[in-house]
């Protein structure tokens, strides 16, 4: 998916057991890895240099050492990433040089992206004086940022073939670009980001862009686990790196009638990435978590891993568990075991009539016993749903909506009829929180 804009307080002991049951292990070979990655040099030491980064059969090495892509996609702040255990941040195609400025000097690397036009919003692959274009800005940019030494590899383009029945003239055009790179930057190599496998796209691009060397994929919840065998079978031998991956896609996920789907607490999305990411680390891939920022797509926390105010949620804590480190100051996030409509607990969402009013639940915990700050808040239904991600326009809030509210629940009334989400934003104080919504009509 095109997941960014492109250029221009009471501890309940037995709730946390139970949450931690349903949370697995860091697998054995995920933490044995972490000790073969290169050790970063920072740009601002004295024997900074650009990387040679090469690939060898399905790996990646920097510098002829190991190299394990571990990161995040997004704009937000990156000194907490090193020590969750990151190793990279991936970029969509906007001018690369502040990113790698300031991921240099973290040690991390950079996955800088060439954004690649996309013909359902314009792109014209049959005006050679478009491709001559477009291949000369992007080849200003990879001489401008080649030798900088927290690059990692060129990003071509992101999900260019979605929505086209037939995406023939995208292949070509990535070739001409990863060629571009091969002899511009041998260095660092091109990689190619297609939204999932398809039935054979990652055929189709293997064949057409032979000049590419390592395949990015797009894919969230189930369909991770066997995202890397699916390329695979599509005759794929070199590195794959998972250049977004989230708990569950608004796509997968149930509906209610009105068409709203059904958003994951925070909570649910870290018991999830608990799942995936020893998956991929065990089938060699990176992974590339997306988003380290915040976002409007269907909600504003459906794929945001940080809150507006950079609070962070505990799919931060997942991510250093699959990798080896540890959040901030060892702090854990609140933890939301449920929100439920008041007197139906089961109902996996809420209705009433215009002159009633709705009441929602929560159960929530704080596993350090830090104490919470509640804020609930109540919104339109998202109408402006963008394809692939596309930039989406914020839905109206209703700031007198929620009538009584606490750390147990909320009242709402007085809206006229129409499709809502009640939301709740969990805060500890010490910069971790938790998100939860649940959609609903007044009738």
């Amino acid at each position: 998916m095109q997941r960014v804009t492109k250029r221009s307080g009471v501890s309940r002991r037995s709730l946390i057991a139970g949450l931690a049951a349903c949370m697995p292990l860091l697998a054995t070979s995920a933490a044995h890895s972490q000790s073969h990655l290169a050790t970063p040099v920072l740009p601002g030491a004295p024997d900074a240099r650009p990387a040679t980064v090469t690939v060898s059969g399905g790996a990646i090495q920097v510098d002829g050492q190991p190299f394990a892509v571990r990161g995040v996609a997004g704009d937000g702040p990156l000194a907490v990433l090193p020590g969750l255990g990151a190793t990279t941040v991936r970029s969509y195609g906007e001018d690369p040089g502040p990113l790698l400025d300031e991921a240099g000097k973290l040690g991390l690397k950079v996955i800088a992206g060439l954004w690649v036009g996309q013909p359902r919003q314009g792109a014209d692959y049959t005006d050679p004086a478009f491709r001559t274009r477009q291949l000369a800005e992007l080849e200003a940019v990879v001489t401008k940022y080649r030798e900088h030494p927290a690059l990692l590899m060129w990003g071509i383009g992101n999900e260019v073939e979605v929505e086209l029945a037939d995406g023939s003239a995208v292949w070509p055009e990535i070739e001409d670009v990863a060629a571009m790179v091969a002899r511009v930057d041998p260095a660092h190599p091109p990689l190619a980001v297609l939204a999932e496998t398809g039935t054979d796209k990652v055929e189709k691009l293997r064949k057409a862009a032979p000049s590419i060397r390592v395949l990015g994929l797009n894919s969230y919840g189930d369909a991770l686990p066997s995202v890397v065998e699916r390329a695979r079978r599509q005759g794929w031998e070199g590195p794959i790196i998972i250049t977004e991956l989230g708990a569950l896609g608004q796509w997968q996920a149930a509906h209610a009638p009105w068409g709203a789907p059904f958003e994951p607490s925070s909570t649910q999305k870290a018991i999830q990435l608990r799942r995936y990411l020893p998956a991929l680390e065990e089938q060699g891939a990176g992974a590339i978590v997306f988003l380290w920022g915040q976002k409007q797509e269907v909600t504003p926390s459906w794929h945001s891993l940080l809150l507006p105010d950079g609070v962070w949620l505990e799919a931060a804590e997942a991510m250093a568990q699959a990798w080896g480190g540890q959040p901030p100051g060892g702090n854990q996030a609140p933890r939301i075991a449920s929100l439920r409509v008041a007197g139906d607990p089961s109902a996996p969402f809420a209705a009433w009539a215009a002159d009633e009013e709705g009441a929602f639940t929560l159960d929530a915990v704080e596993p350090d016993g830090d104490l919470m700050e509640v804020r609930w808040f109540v919104m339109a239904e998202s109408v402006d749903r963008g394809v692939g991600g596309d930039p989406e326009q914020v839905p109206k809030l209703f700031p007198d909506a929620v009538r009584q509210s606490g750390p147990s629940g909320a009242r709402v009334s007085d809206l006229k009829p129409g499709a809502y989400r009640v939301f709740v934003e969990l805060r500890d104080g010490k910069g971790a929180g938790a998100t939860a919504n649940m959609p609903f009509e007044v009738r």
